[in-house]
């Protein structure tokens, strides 16, 4: 009985000591902050320290490098003035100097301008009275040409007239109707110059198929040299017509719906299978419906 009414000591033992020790740690830890405090507050104040000394020395600096360039704007002021006053006096002489050169200048072409014109006015005489030379010799060439070109048209004309002459007028086999007959070639080409008609001329060999001339085709069945007769057949207007037996320089005559006037036929030689002629067809065609 008596152990149970005896107080129980062993847990305050425990915690006195603890609380002991918390206390010293705690009492280390504020002893550290105060020297890391205490620490701080000198190296901050060495800092503000130091700070304090760079603004002073940069104002210094600042003072000095803004006064040196206060000096330096003056002097260039002083320099742009002095380049001005320069600049002007000599854009006065530049422009006395270049009033003296422009008006030597005008001078010279002036004078080259007069010179020049002599010159031309020298050349154009002397070009007038060359030009003026040639003409006169081109005239005299020209009207040499001339005459004898009017000899020669006059010749030609006369010859024209004389082929013309010559021509025989045949009367064709169709409506009794007479033509002008060409023989040979000059005679051919006498009837061209007159201008009245077309004339085509042809060579034809006798062949199965028929030849075209102008727009008719000729096919030639039979040649005669010995009495220079021929046969042949023309097709025009989609028609075909045997001309028999007809003699050498006697107009064939047929007609065609597109022209009023006859188209003829003229064969000038006859040869062994073989005709020589031209046809001839009005120049104005028109319809005869």
């Amino acid at each position: 009985m008596s152990d149970l009414n005896t107080p129980h000591t062993g847990g305050s033992d425990v915690k006195v000591p603890i609380l002991i020790g918390a206390v010293v740690a705690l009492l280390a830890a504020n002893v550290y902050l105060y020297t890391q405090l205490d620490r701080l507050r000198s190296e901050f104040s060495e800092f503000s320290k130091s700070m304090t000394d760079e603004v002073t020395s940069l104002k210094e600096s600042s003072s000095v490098s803004t006064q040196t360039a206060r000096r330096s704007l003056t002097s260039l002021k002083d320099e742009l003035e002095a380049a001005r006053r320069q600049a002007a006096m000599a854009v006065g002489q530049a422009k006395t100097e270049a009033q003296k050169h422009a008006e030597e200048l005008s001078k010279r072409v002036a004078s080259e301008q007069a010179r020049q014109t002599e010159q031309v006015k020298t050349e154009l005489t002397a070009a007038v009275t060359k030009a003026e030379e040639n003409a006169n010799t081109k005239v005299a060439a020209v009207s040499t040409e001339v005459g004898a070109v009017r000899t020669e048209v006059a010749s030609t004309k006369s010859d024209l007239e004389k082929a013309v002459s010559d021509l025989k007028r045949v009367r064709g086999d169709l409506d009794g109707t007479a033509s002008l007959v060409a023989t040979n070639g000059k005679e051919l080409e006498a009837l061209k110059q007159l201008g009245d008609r077309n004339y085509f001329e042809f060579t034809i060999k006798k062949s199965k198929d028929a030849s075209r001339v102008a727009d008719v085709g000729l096919l030639l069945k039979k040649t005669d040299p010995k009495k220079n007769k021929f046969t042949i057949e023309v097709k025009a207007d989609d028609k075909s017509i045997e001309k028999k037996d007809r003699n050498a320089n006697e107009p064939i005559q047929f007609y065609v719906a597109k022209a009023r006037q006859p188209y003829e036929i003229v064969v000038n030689q006859v040869g062994k299978d073989q005709i020589v002629g031209y046809v001839s067809t009005p120049k104005v065609q028109t319809s005869r419906n």
